[in-house]
């Protein structure tokens, strides 16, 4: 994809484990490109349209064991499906910039190596749904899993708060054990260092200006945009 980016937009991902502060960076980065005249769509996954946020609610609350590990890897492909050919594609082809929380990476890190489904069988699934699609650019937010699950558990409890029941919080991910988190860590360090030209890991364990600052200093480099 990255070699179309001159004749279309430019996706970029942000991934990592629960409390990295993915939303907070999107928001941020997506101001920085805007006032550079940039046309920039936030999005997230699972969610980016009414049919997939509605799969959303499925994934991301409720019990821990809910759902098959086959069963939920389906359903995350099921939402991203509707999301690349309603939101992404649409955009790109326009020229805008689509920033999506999370994409691919997240269901081959939940579910291929940290879960029990595999890395060879979501990398099938991913081929199956959408073919060679990828981002262009995906920058993984990494820090100790503690320290993550914490600034979760403070965001699940003022939604919590917030809401008319437990239920509505999405936490589901979060309340599995510390081994499936360090795990998960584990699997995008490894998909970073697998696909360097695509994925740039950065630290997310300090201030939110100082990681907007690390961010965009990849996106400049990567797109040749001023500092």
């Amino acid at each position: 994809m990255s070699s179309a980016a001159s004749q279309r937009g430019v996706f970029i991902t942000l991934e990592g484990g629960e409390g990295a502060g993915k939303s907070t960076q999107i928001k941020r980065l997506v101001a920085r490109l805007a006032a550079r005249g940039i046309e920039a769509v936030a999005t997230r996954e699972p969610g980016g349209t009414p049919g997939a946020e509605a799969i959303r609610g499925l994934l991301v609350t409720g019990d821990v064991a809910r759902w098959d590990a086959v069963t939920e890897t389906l359903l995350h492909y099921a939402a991203r499906r509707e999301h690349v050919e309603k939101t992404v594609k649409p955009a790109l082809q326009r020229g805008a910039w689509v920033i999506s929380d999370r994409f691919a990476d997240s269901t081959m890190a939940y579910q291929g190596h940290a879960g029990a489904v595999g890395a060879a069988r979501v990398a099938a699934l991913h081929k199956l749904v959408l073919g060679d699609f990828t981002p262009d650019l995906t920058l993984i937010l990494d820090l100790p899993v503690q320290v993550g699950l914490a600034r979760a558990k403070s965001r699940a409890n003022t939604a919590g708060a917030n809401t008319a029941g437990a239920n509505a919080v999405e936490d589901r991910y979060e309340r599995m054990g510390l081994a499936f988190h360090e795990a998960l860590r584990k699997a995008f360090l490894d998909i970073a260092a697998a696909e360097p030209q695509r994925c740039r890991v950065v630290a997310a364990d300090t201030d939110a200006d100082s990681v907007e600052a690390a961010l965009w200093a990849q996106v400049a480099q990567r797109f040749k945009l001023p500092l």
